[in-house]
């Protein structure tokens, strides 16, 4: 019995090293991200950003364009002439305007994005809109360091060349930022609710403690106690 359970520590620490092996050996480096959920004026950017030049292949379809302008303040006037590409609604879900045969035929998938952020993380997000490099072996001319023999093409190469290293920096965080809104929209009011609820809580201990001082003068000095 002491050699079976010796011999199953000895594999699992095996395991153990190999798996640790493996993940440092492959693993990736991640460049800050540093959004902000709270900058609507970021989000209302990369929202745009993100109609022009993602939402051709990508959709975000637990999203709606209504909920989108109620969020960040967009008037419904300028999501029907900016956001909305075709004959929706501004009731409905965000689709991609290419069709699932196609994006499978040409991409080999489009995944849609309402959940990136969430399954993927910010930091990703933006270091993958950043990781394109050019690589003539590759159909569309590039490749990724984030996600090695990527599929896509580098949709946002005209900004990388018409912009400042900075200002191209800025587009890539607020697509990424909205990305994060999408993922979890109601991060907006829990933030918000949040901070009137520790400010409540916060108003509450002061009349709290002053009612404890109260009550404890009593207990102090005794109810009918003179005080000295």
């Amino acid at each position: 019995m002491k050699n079976i359970v010796h011999t199953l520590l000895i594999a699992v620490t095996i395991l153990i090293f190999s798996f640790n092996t493996f993940a440092s050996g492959n693993e990736i480096h991640l460049d800050q991200a540093n959004t902000n959920i709270n900058d609507k004026k970021s989000l209302r950017r990369g929202a745009k950003l993100f109609m022009n030049y993602c939402s051709g292949c990508h959709s975000i379809q637990f999203m709606r364009y209504n909920r989108i302008g109620k969020d960040l303040n967009i008037a419904d006037a300028e999501i029907e002439k900016h956001f909305i590409l075709g004959n929706e609604k501004i009731g409905e879900t965000i689709t991609s305007a290419m069709s699932v045969t196609d994006a499978n035929q040409w991409f080999g998938q489009s995944p849609d994005l309402s959940l990136v952020s969430r399954s993927k993380g910010v930091d990703w997000i933006y270091s993958y809109l950043h990781g394109f490099y050019k690589d003539n072996s590759r159909i569309f001319g590039v490749n990724n360091h984030i996600l090695k023999n990527v599929s896509m093409p580098d949709v946002l190469w005209k900004l990388k060349q018409d912009k400042s290293s900075k200002k191209f920096d800025q587009d890539i965080r607020d697509i990424t930022n909205f990305l994060d809104y999408v993922g979890e929209p109601a991060k907006l009011v829990r933030f918000n609710l949040g901070i009137k609820v520790l400010g409540f809580l916060l108003i509450l201990f002061i009349f709290s403690y002053l009612l404890k001082i109260e009550y404890w003068k009593d207990i102090k000095y005794g109810k009918w106690r003179t005080k000295h």
